[in-house]
């Protein structure tokens, strides 16, 4: 067996595939770069492609499927960058990974905080030496009423942590888990949109939330509500967000995750012009901080997402029910 690593960072991830080939007993070849028509054949004796969130299309599915490929494990919780009706017509299995919910989970924490408190503005004019207060008032998160899309194990992790911290804590999901009501009141989608001071979004990418958050769901939150994603840029419409921002109807955002962001996050464009009008519209609001995609990485977190990939491929091979299958 040998797996097909692409977009593997060779300063982490490469170490950890080391460790669980030669554990597993499953080989491993491995690029940096994202799966492209002109490197799929980097592939070519591999039974499974592993990739993070990229362009896996019906026409790239189609180069690796003529290449015997089979298998598909997903370096990542979402795999919504998988045409998933065609890896399923073309036979191939597709799988994702789990981890430890607090990093995300409490990074998701760290931008209520940092967002309610602007400490985006202190810290830039700290490093202009501007040690003024006018204009740096914050908001008390124990204060706020938080409003949490998604009560998965990240979700429900925010909730039990910001039980901590004396919020009032609403929550919304189509399927509702008793853990929750221990800290949370389930309400509609369009009550936590009219009380929620903060919302945070834990919820997987599909075609039914796509901009989850549009300019209708923005017109129905409270005047100067902060907006947190960590979970997929797909959740947010970035031109809702920026009307938003623009008329003050949303006080500030801590976006982790934007969209149209594969082919931009984890590499170096500092000499260069961004690609994503949208991403630059948002850097430029002194009341939103926007991180590269980094909520997920922690140390614990990446050697789950390369031991998963492994721990797929083998159950795949053996004929072993996988609990990170993705079935359609």
């Amino acid at each position: 067996m040998k797996i097909m690593f692409y977009t593997l960072r060779p300063f982490d991830e490469l170490d950890y595939a080391k460790q669980f080939s030669r554990e597993y007993g499953i080989d491993f070849a491995w690029t940096a770069d994202y799966p492209r028509p002109e490197n799929l054949g980097l592939a070519q004796g591999c039974e499974a492609v592993c990739t993070t969130p990229c362009d896996m299309s019906a026409g790239i599915l189609d180069g690796f499927a003529a290449l015997g490929v089979k298998y598909l494990p997903c370096r990542s919780i979402g795999y919504d960058h998988i045409d998933l009706a065609h890896a399923k017509a073309l036979g191939m299995r597709v799988s994702n990974v789990g981890y430890p919910p607090e990093g995300v989970a409490n990074y998701a924490i760290m931008l209520m905080l940092m967002t309610t408190r602007k400490m985006n503005q202190i810290m830039i004019r700290a490093a202009a030496q501007d040690y003024s207060l006018q204009g740096k008032m914050g908001r008390d998160l124990s204060g706020c009423t938080v409003g949490v899309i998604g009560t998965g194990r990240i979700g429900r992790t925010v909730l039990r942590h910001l039980s901590t911290f004396g919020c009032t804590l609403l929550a919304y999901d189509v399927y509702q888990s008793p853990e929750v009501e221990q800290y949370a009141r389930y309400v509609s989608l369009e009550e936590l949109y009219a009380q929620s001071d903060v919302i945070t979004l834990h919820t997987n990418a599909t075609p039914e939330n796509h901009h989850l958050i549009d300019g209708e769901a923005i017109r129905k939150m409270k005047d100067g509500v902060i907006l947190i994603n960590t979970a997929r840029g797909t959740l947010i419409d970035p031109d809702a967000l920026i009307a938003g921002l623009e008329s003050g109807k949303v006080g500030g955002a801590g976006l982790d995750v934007v969209e149209d962001e594969n082919g931009l996050y984890y590499y170096n464009h500092a000499s260069e012009a961004l690609h994503n009008r949208e991403l630059a519209m948002l850097r430029s609001f002194p009341n939103v901080i926007v991180s590269p995609h980094t909520a997920f990485y922690t140390d614990v977190n990446v050697a789950s997402m390369v031991r998963g990939a492994f721990e797929s491929v083998r159950c795949f091979a053996a004929g072993e029910p996988n609990p990170l299958e993705i079935r359609l």
